[in-house]
């Protein structure tokens, strides 16, 4: 029989795509910042250029922040994180369309999770629409793919930004 035990928090993780970042840069990040405290990584603007999805949308070309914040939360709350996050696109609508994409998850130790509003055979339903999305786990010292991992993240640079996000983590939990 397992014992049930409640895990050590995770980091707050943010993905930000937009071609419009001088429209509500750095508006977002004060919202962001003062939901979930102060932003503790901030990457620069990184090229998107893995899929032409998002182009008809956002417009292009469409760049990447990467973000994490300081306050640790517990796993149980991603559901929160990407209601928040819908939010703040439905705020920021110009013309129906949103001006950008905000992708939240969690990274712990052994993971990355992101949260996402669409089902599919690999994602576990949450609760309110929202699923859980393995998106690539961290073992024998770096970061492992699935075989349904987004290509952007499977991508050297987004792995070195988590490998420090992951770092910034381990020394949070360690100070504790």
């Amino acid at each position: 029989m397992s014992t049930p035990k409640i895990p050590s928090p995770g980091k707050i993780f943010l993905s930000i795509l937009s071609a419009k970042w001088d429209k509500f840069w750095p508006a977002l990040l004060l919202s962001l910042e003062k939901k979930w405290g102060k932003a503790d990584y901030l990457s620069d603007l990184i090229p998107f250029s893995q899929t032409k999805y998002y182009d008809a949308e956002l417009g292009t070309p469409i760049f990447r922040r990467v973000l994490s914040f300081s306050n640790l939360i517990p796993l149980d709350r991603l559901v929160s994180l990407k209601q928040f996050t819908n939010q703040l696109e439905q705020f920021n609508l110009q013309n129906n369309n949103r001006i950008f994409n905000l992708d939240p998850g969690i990274i712990t130790y052994e993971r990355l999770v992101l949260a996402t509003g669409k089902n599919f055979t690999h994602r576990i339903y949450l609760k309110e629409g929202i699923f859980a999305d393995l998106t690539l786990i961290y073992t024998k010292g770096k970061w492992q793919t699935l075989p349904w991992t987004f290509p952007d993240y499977a991508t050297y640079e987004m792995q070195q930004h988590l490998t420090n996000i992951r770092n910034i983590y381990r020394q949070q939990l360690q100070n504790k």
